[in-house]
């Protein structure tokens, strides 16, 4: 007798088992409609909490959208926001998300929002995940899980990952990449790591992963820290004789002056660019909280510089960047990474024009058709958090790149050339520091019959990109051509 329970008991785990691995989506996280948008979703659309931690009530907020095109083949993406600290609601509502949304006409409306042409979910499906607990609409129920840092980070998204898969299996045996920009430039390749040594060790389920892209990422702090003067120098932003001097006395260290000789010349170098716009130098630069004024731009630029670099996007980039990432002309370092707010003694991210996000969000009828918390609970949504204390305890990624390029699968290293945060010197140089031969010479890449930027293919699946004046965030500003590479890269084709 006791034999056949047994028996029948392991009949019931493996029947339980199974349900959970062909439970389909849950009904209660489809979106069936959403303020400000009128018209017919061209795909499904799911979003809501998953808990992965049960003992602190500590709960990841994720907005899913499927492919347009063939959901039940498409790669699946997860896509991350950097700061630490900043809501990957930035790709959704400013980036690569589903929608274009229309600046509100007075305060008390919404904002409207339209199908966006260059929406990553077309050829595939997209994850947004506000990360680690106590950004966005994440939250914990102990304070504590508020203290984190890169390893912690890297660890709760895979829980979260594989909680995501199991809610829905369909997409399991889909093609799964890992995406981000800025600070992700160290959440992607630590989580891919995590991911991979899940794979290794037959952790259930087993993620079909493929590779991962990086924009403008955070990577190593001397590569990184040496970014900036050659990028100053390269751009014409410093003199012949200010960057030879800076390399007389600086050695190639420009990062961390080791003379004052060093670093009076560095001054000199930051007294050059403190006037311009840190995430994008073509861009104009605004001080204070001053609203845009079209018309004295107008008045005080020549035509020829406003449509310099100019795209085909919905709305113009925001107009307030400062402080949307790390580092701020400076590398980071091992130790702990205050966010913007937490540095600048402010509850909101300064000088960044955020309002159509913001509205939109904190509206309480967004946030019950999106499943997200009440105010109550998580409090308001922001751009960047200062709930957070982060630890950045991971070192260089370099490493992390290398093992995983080494293991075959794809990394694109994508960088916005205009951007003076985490300049395209940087990542070009590490990427060529790591020592895979070339297989795919520097040349130029193509979007709608233009020059887009350049391009180098490294063995072992490695490709370093430039997009020809981007900014920080590559998607805001060229988003057609965003669309381009990311759709290639996505399906294995040259770029």
């Amino acid at each position: 007798m006791a034999k056949t329970s047994l028996v029948l008991y392991k009949i019931l785990v493996y029947y339980l088992s199974f349900v959970a691995l062909t439970y389909s989506a849950p009904e209660t996280a489809l979106i069936t409609q959403i303020p400000g948008f009128s018209g017919t979703f061209p795909s499904k659309h799911y979003s809501g909490y998953v808990t992965i931690d049960e003992n602190h009530g500590r709960n990841l907020f994720y907005y899913f959208v499927e492919s347009e095109g063939n959901p039940s083949k498409d790669p699946v993406v997860l896509w991350l926001n950097g700061g630490p600290g900043c809501s990957s609601f930035d790709g959704f509502i400013y980036e690569h998300g589903p929608f274009n949304f229309e600046a509100p006409k007075t305060q008390e409306s919404l904002p409207i929002l339209h199908l966006n042409p260059y929406s990553w979910s077309k050829v595939s499906s997209i994850i947004y995940l506000d990360s680690p607990a106590g950004v966005g609409f994440s939250y914990s129920k102990n304070q504590t899980d508020y203290i984190t840092g890169d390893l912690k980070t890297a660890t709760d998204t895979h829980v979260f990952l594989l909680k995501w898969f199991q809610l829905y299996p369909e997409f399991l045996s889909n093609p799964f990449f890992i995406a981000g920009e800025s600070y992700a430039g160290v959440y992607v390749p630590t989580l891919a790591s995590e991911v991979v040594k899940g794979i290794d060790a037959g952790t259930k389920p087993i993620v079909n992963f493929k590779g991962y892209l990086v924009g403008n990422g955070v990577t190593d702090e001397v590569f990184d820290g040496n970014a900036l003067v050659p990028f100053a120098h390269g751009m014409g932003l410093i003199s012949d004789e200010l960057f030879e001097e800076v390399q007389n006395e600086c050695r190639g260290n420009f990062y961390n002056p080791l003379s004052d000789a060093c670093d009076g010349k560095l001054s000199e170098v930051d007294k050059n660019i403190a006037g311009l716009n840190i995430y994008d130098i073509l861009e104009p630069c605004y001080h204070g909280t001053e609203m845009w004024d079209n018309a004295a731009v107008k008045i005080r630029l020549p035509s020829s510089f406003r449509q310099l670099g100019e795209t085909d996007r919905p709305l113009p980039v925001r107009k307030r960047m400062f402080g949307r990432a790390w580092p701020f002309r400076a590398p980071v370092r091992d130790g702990i990474v205050p966010t913007w707010p937490q540095l600048l003694n402010s509850v909101s991210v300064p000088c960044t024009d955020d309002e159509v996000a913001y509205s939109w969000l904190n509206d309480a009828a967004v946030r019950k058709a999106i499943h997200a918390a009440e105010e109550s609970i998580v409090g308001s949504w922001e751009l960047c958090t200062d709930k957070i204390a982060f630890d950045h305890d991971a070192g260089s990624m370099i490493k992390y790149h290398k093992n995983l390029t080494a293991r075959g699968y794809r990394a694109l290293i994508f960088s916005g050339d205009h951007d003076m945060c985490v300049p395209f010197t940087g990542s070009e140089a590490w990427t060529r520091s790591v020592g895979y031969k070339i297989v795919d010479k520097w040349r130029p890449w193509t979007s709608n019959g233009q020059v887009a930027g350049y391009t180098q293919g490294y063995e072992n699946n490695l490709t370093f990109l430039t997009i020809k004046g981007a900014g920080h965030t590559v998607p805001e500003y060229k988003p057609r051509e965003a669309f381009d590479f990311y759709s290639r890269f996505l399906a294995g084709k040259p770029i």
